[in-house]
């Protein structure tokens, strides 16, 4: 008894820990003072203050496009990539996969250097600048194992003997692919695509080394700001980026949650059909 207590304590404290900071950054976006010190009475001027501030807006849509693209773009590669590294044979898939942790483990600084070095060694070849662009390719660079690492585990989990079977039965790659082997992984790929649009979101480091004069991120922006004094307005941005991003989240969790039993009713009978008529061994 004593022992659970101590550990529902020690949940609450880190819960508390993790989310405090959060929960007083969006109780001071609406804190009539710009003093963090006190408090001077409830108000919705910062917001009515940030939708009138081109430049934050300007970083804001850079964020949300590199990071909407970048996550679009990695997740399509990433999940390409992990489906090619599953059916790779044991050698050649160990070098690979450690090949994929590089990135993640690689300090941020070291991949932002390294990137900004090869944009500009190719500059005089692709005529392509610092900028936008290159600050995009960045983040889908360091998105992409993540994506892999999110998929794997589901294609892990896959039988292998329901995708030969709907080959066995005259479907195509492609439309076994699309409709045995995606839906089955699918909560895999969903989990990829909202770490790569979360980290991509949250990126300092690599988009300071990679972007050029007149582009910046969020994450920039404020960084830029911390110099001066951090603008109330970024408490607005940063509570309604808070409330987007667990919307989203929990409207997916609860998208996965009604799609999951369908998924497995859909393969489950699949596998019964397949297995009646010879296609798959029931095991034992």
């Amino acid at each position: 008894m004593v022992g659970r207590i101590i550990k529902r304590v020690y949940l609450y404290l880190i819960f508390l820990f993790l989310y405090a900071p959060i929960v007083v950054l969006v109780a001071y976006s609406f804190n009539e003072s710009r003093s963090r010190g006190r408090w001077g009475g409830f108000t919705l001027r910062w917001y009515a203050e940030l939708f009138r501030d081109t430049e934050v807006l300007r970083a804001l849509y850079n964020t949300l496009a590199i990071a909407v693209l970048s996550a679009v773009i990695a997740t399509v590669i990433g999940t390409a990539a992990a489906i090619g590294i599953h059916e790779m044979k044991r050698i050649k898939k160990v070098i690979v996969m450690n090949l994929t942790y590089l990135p993640v483990i690689n300090p941020d600084i070291v991949t932002g250097v390294s990137l900004m070095l090869l944009f500009v060694f190719t500059k005089p070849f692709t005529q392509l600048g610092l900028g936008f662009f290159t600050m995009l390719l960045a983040h889908i660079t360091f998105n992409i194992p993540y994506v892999i690492l999110s998929v794997l585990p589901k294609l892990k989990q896959l039988d292998k003997h329901v995708y030969e079977a709907a080959l066995d039965l005259g479907a195509t790659p492609s439309y076994a692919l699309r409709k045995v082997v995606i839906p089955q992984i699918m909560p895999g790929i969903v989990t990829g695509f909202l770490l790569a649009f979360t980290l991509s979101i949250d990126d300092f480091v690599i988009s300071f080394f990679t972007t050029g004069s007149g582009v910046s991120n969020i994450a920039i922006y404020v960084y830029s700001m911390a110099r001066r004094g951090v603008n109330p307005k970024i408490n607005a941005l940063s509570t309604i980026m808070f409330v987007t991003v667990l919307a989203l989240l929990l409207i997916v969790n609860k998208r996965m949650s009604k799609d999951n039993p369908k998924v497995k009713e859909s393969v489950r009978s699949t596998t019964h059909h397949l297995k009646k008529r010879g296609l798959v061994k029931s095991p034992g």
